[in-house]
Order: structure tokens, then C-alpha cells, then sequence
């Protein structure tokens, strides 16, 4: 009895979470990786000899099905270098850089 109720069970614990997870952040994940193109573009055309190196950190929210906000932060070690702010247009692949 116990088998049958692990095989009934089993199946059903692992797929939602599979497909679920990936459509729940689709627009994060799209709008970071449109972000972490152009930022490594950017960064790869600035030849800086900068002793200590930088480090991006990215955080994106969601705003609707096709819009997200990324933070870029730059770090060297604990100190907090840079942050610069993104909007994008995933469904229209556009980002737009928010001038502070």
C-alpha cells in the first residue's frame, strides 16, 4: 500500500515545481540576461588599470509581462563602487538606462 501511494505521490511533487519555476521568473531571467549583455559590452570597451577589481551584482523585479527593473551594483570587496538602474522591454528586447 505504502508503494502505491509513493508512486501515485512521486510523480506529482516533482513536475509542478519544474515547469512552474522557469515561468514565474521568464521575465527576470530574460531582462538580467539583456542587462548582462550590454554591461559586459560596455565594460570590455573601458580599458581602465584599476588595481582593485570590480565585481557586478544584478538584481531584477518584475513589473508587468513584459517589463522588469535591473540594479547593477559594482562592489570591490565590501565597498560599494557604482549602481546604475535599467529598465526593460523584454517583449520589445529594449533597455533604457535611468539617469539619477
Amino acid at each position: 500500500m505504502k508503494k502505491l501511494i509513493a508512486l501515485i505521490l512521486f510523480p506529482m511533487l516533482i513536475n509542478p515545481f519544474v515547469s512552474k519555476a522557469n515561468e514565474n521568473f521568464s521575465v527576470e531571467i530574460e531582462a538580467l540576461t539583456l542587462v548582462m549583455e550590454q554591461y559586459k559590452e560596455d565594460t570590455e570597451s573601458l580599458i581602465e588599470l584599476d588595481i582593485n577589481d570590480k565585481k557586478p551584482s544584478y538584481m531584477a523585479l518584475k513589473q508587468d509581462e513584459c517589463n522588469a527593473k535591473v540594479e547593477v551594483t559594482e562592489k570591490t570587496g565590501l565597498e560599494q563602487v557604482n549602481t546604475a538602474y535599467f529598465d526593460v522591454n523584454v517583449c520589445k528586447k529594449e533597455i533604457y538606462k535611468i539617469i539619477n
